[in-house]
């Protein structure tokens, strides 16, 4: 009887789980873009769009909720940048683009950024720790 399933584990185990989701959260607000696996992306989205919605709302409860989830500095710019920018929109504040796979270990990759962020600068890579820029 498994219940209590809504999350995706990703292969590693809880702890791990919670500081890379909060590590690709934080890449992700400040760089706009990152490049990662598609599992992760998704997982990665699900864990960010009701962090961007207590954004939104902008109040003292909501700030306290998402500062357990990240650190001081990305709080900060989540509410001041990117809540803001995205108030008018009712959800999806994330976009999966999916870039085939990758050469080394065969993994599916694809690119998740914010959707009213298109012109971001620099893709971020998961894996190697490398950023190009994209201007």
């Amino acid at each position: 009887m498994a219940k209590n399933n809504r999350h995706r584990k990703l292969g590693v185990n809880p702890s791990h789980r919670r500081s890379m989701l909060m590590n690709l959260a934080e890449n992700l607000i400040k760089h706009k873009r990152i490049k990662t696996t598609d599992s992760r992306a998704k997982a990665l989205r699900e864990y960010i769009e009701p962090l961007v919605t207590k954004a939104k709302k902008g109040d003292l409860t909501s700030r306290r909720m998402v500062l357990r989830k990240l650190h001081k500095d990305a709080t900060q710019t989540l509410f001041d940048e990117i809540g803001p920018a995205v108030a008018d929109r009712p959800g999806g504040y994330t976009r999966i683009i999916k870039l085939g796979i990758r050469a080394s270990d065969s993994a599916a990759v694809s690119l998740i950024e914010f959707v009213d962020f298109e012109g971001g600068g620099t893709v971020v890579e998961t894996k190697n720790e490398e950023v190009e820029s994209t201007e």
